[in-house]
């Protein structure tokens, strides 16, 4: 038998090209609404829903189609599979990898890491689901398609997940004077406050805790050239987050 009338035993060459198009318009579309999400600079972002939209439309043919090879053309059952669930040990997997998922994301500084990773070891799931049902034209070209959109949407980010991150902390003598002089500068680094902590201490001095994002990340040289102008800052800190908002 021939690698094409192998694949061609259980699914039509038409079948499989329409399930890799599925997987395709279902990344698409968790782009879309990715793209919404990035601009606002929730934590997930453009990857993390074009992974999850992906998953889960693999998991859907799989439940679909992928124990199709159970049933003879008649209709009846091969003999020792009446009454068994098949989707049993499968339908375990989905849930039970969530629990993995959840260890591998946690929250630092002010954004969630690990998102677009839990995303894409419940997709691998998917397809080791996939691989493991004999449906290899969807593993396969799920694998491919996935590598290739995560490839370039890490070379090449879009949306607010172009946007580098700065965690900024300042404390000051006179917060009321110094609150304007921020704005300024804020304006002029073309920077967008998405968190943001004020605590006034007993003895007036006030803790500005910010956290930044940019299309660059704010530079050491940056802060300074803006400290060295501000007598009333008694102590300054940036940190840049390398984790973006995936």
């Amino acid at each position: 038998m021939t690698l094409a009338s192998y694949l061609n035993s259980q699914f039509s060459l038409l079948q499989n090209a329409d399930f890799c198009f599925r997987l395709l318009l279902a990344a698409f579309c968790g782009a879309t609404i990715g793209m919404e999400r990035s601009k606002r600079f929730k934590e997930a972002g453009v990857r993390t829903h074009m992974v999850v939209c992906f998953a889960a439309a693999m998991m859907m043919i799989i439940s679909k189609y992928a124990f199709a090879d159970l049933t003879m053309p008649d209709g009846g059952n091969f003999p020792g599979t009446r009454g068994a669930d098949s989707a049993r040990i499968a339908a375990q997997v989905v849930s039970g990898i969530s629990f993995l998922c959840a260890g591998v994301i946690f929250k630092n500084s002010g954004t969630v890491k690990g998102l677009t990773t839990a995303a894409g070891i419940w997709l691998t799931a998917g397809i080791g689901l996939a691989i493991g049902a004999g449906m290899f034209v969807v593993g396969v070209c799920g694998t491919a398609m996935i590598m290739v959109i995560q490839y370039i949407l890490h070379r090449f980010t879009v949306g607010g997940d172009a946007y580098s991150g700065n965690h900024i902390q300042f404390t000051v003598q006179n917060g009321y004077d110094f609150n304007q002089a921020l704005e300024d500068q804020l304006k002029e680094w073309k920077a967008q406050v998405t968190e943001s902590k004020v605590t006034r201490r007993k003895d007036g001095t006030t803790d500005y805790d910010l956290i930044l994002r940019r299309r660059e990340a704010l530079t050491y040289s940056e802060l300074k050239a803006f400290m060295v102008t501000r007598e009333d800052v008694l102590s300054f800190s940036n940190s840049a987050l390398q984790t973006q908002f995936y």
